[in-house]
């Protein structure tokens, strides 16, 4: 007598290796968001896909399984939405860092620019303690401005960058040059924008 769903046993399985490779298959492109001229990459494809989004986790497990890590930060607000489910996984404490005026005690903050305006971001000035190896994770990496900023807040708290983790990588926009000197895994490169 079969006791597990079989659905359940479906969707609780990591995709293949060659399957990994398709992610790119549940970003969908949405012209003109949040303004003109702006190509909108949208994950919530993915999300929807319990078999997409466990590979995806997975992917990230795997990279930083062995890696030296403290604390795992999920950048407001797509980036928690990886870095919660990596950083229960990794068995590591979760930091978020939030737009400004989100978080309720005392923070660093920092200022940075977007591809399409201006922003600032914050973290609590007691949630890294100096010398932790930090793992950063957002959902996609276009111009690097959002990335850099979270790296220079969790520097400010003498944090150590151990990595940079995205689901989403815009080679484009060049974000990467940006951050040089980081170790950056993305699982999705997007050449066109």
């Amino acid at each position: 007598m079969d006791l597990i769903p079989k659905a359940f046993v479906l969707y609780n399985q990591p995709l293949s290796q060659g399957d990994n490779m398709k992610l790119d298959q549940f970003i969908r492109d949405i012209p003109d968001f949040p303004k003109p001229g702006i190509v909108f990459k949208d994950i919530t494809p993915l999300l929807a896909n319990p078999l997409a989004f466990s590979s995806a986790i997975d992917s990230f497990v795997n990279y930083y399984r062995n890696g030296h890590l403290d604390i795992v930060l999920g950048i407001e607000s797509r980036g928690f939405l990886f870095a919660a489910p990596l950083s229960d996984r990794l068995h590591k404490p979760l930091i978020p860092i939030r737009k400004k005026g989100k978080l309720p005690f005392d923070t660093h903050s920092t200022n940075y620019t977007l591809e399409y305006g201006e922003d600032s971001i914050e973290v609590h000035s007691d949630a890294i303690k100096p010398g932790q190896r930090v793992l950063i994770v957002d959902d996609l990496l276009a111009t690097g401005g959002t990335m850099a900023a979270a790296t220079r807040l969790a520097e400010q708290a003498g944090g150590e960058i151990a990595g940079i983790a995205t689901l989403v990588e815009l080679t484009a926009l060049r974000g990467r040059q940006r951050l040089r000197g980081y170790d950056i895994f993305t699982q999705i490169k997007i050449k066109r924008i």
